[in-house]
């Protein structure tokens, strides 16, 4: 059976306007994944609209030039490795964990994938990463709180606040780990 000319101009043309859909169809199953592994998602919900926006203003769209699976351990941390353990096996290009139980999860879940953490209280003495300076492994992230901060801050009062005499400190006993306190209190005084 021979084709003509017009059936043969016809079906190139139809497969030209078809082939970018393709292309489309095969970007998009090459969106990446994002893990993100939360202790309680209702808890702090401004957290996650912050991490939502800051993938906004990098021009990432939630659902066209990224997947985000969120896991929630909805305050029960015992939860945590198994949702950590899940989020691995969706194969996620990075894991985002917002506080310390979360990142270490992550953590014990794989040595692989790149873990991200947003507040941990104090990374190195938790074990999230070996020091500030070089955090080794697959782990990295931002912290506020760590005893070697203490001193810098108290230097950036003294010179911000040059007749400053008595500092008071106000901190919930539990918050940080048992030795991060006694550490940073030792600072102080």
């Amino acid at each position: 059976m021979m084709m003509n000319r017009r059936e043969f101009a016809g079906g190139l043309a139809l497969g030209l306007l078809a082939a970018p859909l393709a292309a489309e169809a095969q970007q998009a199953a090459k969106v990446p994944r994002i893990g993100y592994l939360a202790t309680d998602l209702t808890a702090n919900p401004h957290l996650t609209e912050a991490f939502r926006q800051g993938l906004r203003d990098l021009g990432y769209v939630e659902g066209r030039h990224v997947v985000v699976d969120y896991r929630s351990a909805e305050g029960r941390i015992e939860r945590l490795p198994a949702l950590a353990a899940e989020i691995v096996a969706l194969n996620v290009a990075v894991i985002v964990a917002p506080n310390t139980p979360a990142a270490l999860a992550a953590k014990h879940a794989t040595t692989t994938l790149p873990i991200v953490f947003v507040g941990a209280g104090e990374p190195v003495t938790s074990g999230l990463v070996t020091s500030l300076a070089r955090p080794g492994g697959n782990v990295t992230g931002l912290s506020a709180v760590s005893p070697e901060l203490v001193g810098k801050w108290l230097e950036l009062l003294k010179q911000t606040t040059p007749g400053v005499s008595r500092v008071a400190v106000l901190s919930q006993r539990g918050a940080m780990d048992e030795h991060t306190e006694k550490e940073m209190l030792m600072l102080i005084q």
